[in-house]
């Protein structure tokens, strides 16, 4: 299964984005989509899933939860917008990971790209793919591609969709 991951577009869709995730199965936003016209354009790509950001309104928060948590090639899955990284998670983060022990968590809000390795928790990963959209302190746009493969997260690449763009 090969994963197209972003978050935080703040309703910018680089044109980019398309093409890198041409030949993805899914699309997951880790939140902070911005409008319904962005949810709708990656949802009319490809196969969808999201969760809602702090900056998202009422219809993203009716449309898509505060958490996704699911298991898809062997890979045990959370998704949330605000989560934080190993071994800094957020005060509402760390215990369901202690509880439920994803394989990989992932999570946005700080337009800070982190890939790391939860050592507390072998064999588990944190992603966060940074910010794709031009609003926010980052200054390069980035988003992430991998595959989950029988329990494997695997070709995992980064991509650089150049610098942000001042408003």
């Amino acid at each position: 299964m090969k994963i197209g991951l972003l978050s935080d577009t703040h309703t910018f869709l680089d044109d980019k984005i398309f093409e890198y995730f041409s030949e993805v199965d899914e699309i997951w936003h880790a939140g902070d989509i911005g409008d319904l016209a962005t949810a709708d354009a990656l949802e009319a790509f490809k196969p969808f899933r999201a969760v809602y950001g702090n900056i998202d309104g009422h219809e993203l928060r009716i449309r898509y939860p505060e958490d996704q948590v699911f298991v898809m090639d062997g890979v045990s899955v959370w998704m949330t917008h605000i989560g934080g990284f190993p071994p800094r998670y957020e005060m509402r983060t760390k215990p369901i990971i202690t509880k439920w022990n994803p394989k990989l968590f992932i999570c946005g809000h700080s337009h800070i790209l982190k890939i790391m390795p939860d050592v507390k928790r072998p064999g588990s990963l944190c992603i966060n793919p940074g910010a794709a959209g031009k609003h926010g302190f980052h200054i390069e746009k980035t988003i992430v591609r991998f595959e989950l493969n029988a329990g494997k997260i695997e070709n995992l690449e980064v991509i650089k969709l150049g610098k942000r763009a001042k408003i």
